[in-house]
């Protein structure tokens, strides 16, 4: 017995004849098979139900040559559903038509009358094509929503410094046009935020972000990720491959370090960029690409020209804007809304809605130069949401390795006679032997955890 196979398939035709032909024709091939004879009712029909093939006649009672109301009808399908497969069909005369139809979105087209044979085939093919389409919508949207999910994590920029402020201002300005930028910042300052800002407000939003860090990839990998190469181009290359730069193509390529890319490949890269065109490693054939281009790096460019490290004209090439990130010492003032906002974050990951800082806490994290900027920032509030053991986070939770301002007492001159100093030094050591944790801090000095934070108030640790 012959298995339906599962596929909802519409004919319109004015024509009952026709209309009882076709669907006793495919009704043992297919599961579900209606038919209208009435054109006025394609738009109801196809808003109410989901087909996979419509079987559309070119010419019906109030034209009967012309095929304009097939044009007309089939227009009307793909309005309300771009992605619609269908079939005209069509007489003898009207195959000029019949092709004009088709470069107009339609699929393909049947002669009537028919043979069966043809018809079948023409159909099974319509519904590979409709499978196709529908898988390619899915990925498109899975890896659109991967992208959103992926960009969560960078979404937000917080800053209301006047040097954060003027960051957003330059974004705003040169996000949607098509200037290659260069990002220049210390580590840790948020270079990847600020390019995916970029391509957030771009023309190109809709399509990839591509990020490469630059000094994670082995220098004898580097043209292999940057060009792609052919099966058999190196030992290693068992297939076809895409580059990084082919991949992006017709979206944004975020080139995170780009101080580190060898000096011996600089050239090749600024050959790229001009003639928007790459060739795989092992092919002489160019590909076209269409990039939008941001770097970042935390170096001095122009310095590295100045030690023959980088290519001045590639400098050219990618710093048509360049964008300064500001370290977080010099944004103080930004310190309170990133520490919130992390500690937001982290309250609900770990599941401790109650913690919430002492005002001393912010003026410390204040005081610190913070060299490692915010992800330095970030890292400390996550460590201190996770060990701290009451709901008021205080100053002694956060414990910074090199010397700051307000620790310029920590260092008793020899013969000292000063207890309290000497106190303040052994607590303050013992806390940074035990990253933090006062309940072992406490047992290795003698004392209750209660008396150790009297002593840590008292001596604002």
């Amino acid at each position: 017995m012959m298995t339906k196979q599962s596929a909802k398939i519409l004919i319109v035709d004015d024509n009952k004849d026709i209309l009882l032909a076709a669907k006793l024709l495919l009704k043992p091939y297919y599961s579900v098979i209606h038919t209208e004879n009435d054109p006025n009712s394609i738009t109801p029909s196809i808003s109410t139900e989901n087909y996979d093939v419509i079987l559309l006649d070119m010419n019906f009672t109030r034209d009967m040559t012309s095929g304009q109301e097939g044009f007309y009808w089939l227009n009307e399908i793909l309005k309300i559903d771009p992605s619609a497969i269908v079939i005209l069909m069509t007489a003898f005369g009207d195959v000029e038509t019949a092709v004009k139809a088709v470069k107009e979105g339609a699929t393909d087209f049947v002669l009537k009358p028919w043979q069966n044979e043809k018809l079948l085939t023409t159909i099974s093919t319509a519904l590979d094509l409709r499978k196709s389409k529908i898988e390619v919508d899915h990925l498109r949207s899975k890896s659109r929503q991967l992208s959103q999910d992926i960009d969560k994590k960078y979404f937000n920029m917080i800053g209301a410094s006047p040097a954060m402020l003027n960051v957003f201002n330059t974004i705003e300005k040169v996000a949607k046009t098509e200037a290659n930028i260069l990002i220049l910042g210390e580590n840790g300052t948020g270079k990847e935020l600020v390019a995916r800002a970029l391509h957030r407000q771009s023309n190109r939003s809709e399509e990839v972000f591509i990020g490469v860090d630059i000094g994670s990839i082995s220098p004898t990998l580097f043209e292999s990720e940057f060009f792609g190469h052919v099966k058999g181009a190196f030992t290693d290359a068992r297939e076809d491959r895409a580059g990084r730069l082919e991949i992006a193509s017709g979206g944004t390529l975020f080139l995170d370090e780009i101080g580190n890319i060898p000096i011996e490949l600089q050239a090749k890269l600024l050959a790229v960029l001009q003639n928007r065109e790459v060739s795989r490693v092992g092919s002489n054939t160019k590909k076209p690409i269409d990039i939008r281009l941001i770097c970042a790096t935390n170096k001095s460019p122009h310095n590295m020209i100045a030690e023959n490290k980088f290519r001045q004209d590639l400098l050219y090439r990618i710093n048509t804007v360049e964008i300064k990130i500001p370290p977080l010492c010099d944004r103080r003032e930004d310190i309170a809304l990133l520490t919130d906002f992390f500690l937001t974050t982290y309250k609900t990951k770990y599941n401790k809605p109650l913690l919430r800082f002492n005002p001393q806490t912010i003026k410390k994290l204040e005081n610190y130069n913070w060299p490692g900027n915010v992800r330095e920032l970030q890292h400390a509030v996550e460590r201190c949401v996770i060990l701290c053991e009451e709901n008021v986070i205080q100053p002694s939770e956060f414990f910074f390795p090199s010397k700051q301002a307000d620790e310029s007492d920590d260092q008793v001159p020899f013969g000292t006679t000063n207890l309290e100093q000497l106190e303040k030094m052994m607590i303050r050591k013992v806390l940074i032997k035990h990253n933090g944790n006062v309940t072992k801090a406490a047992q290795d000095l003698g004392l209750t955890r209660t008396s150790l934070y009297r002593r840590m108030e008292k001596y604002g640790l």
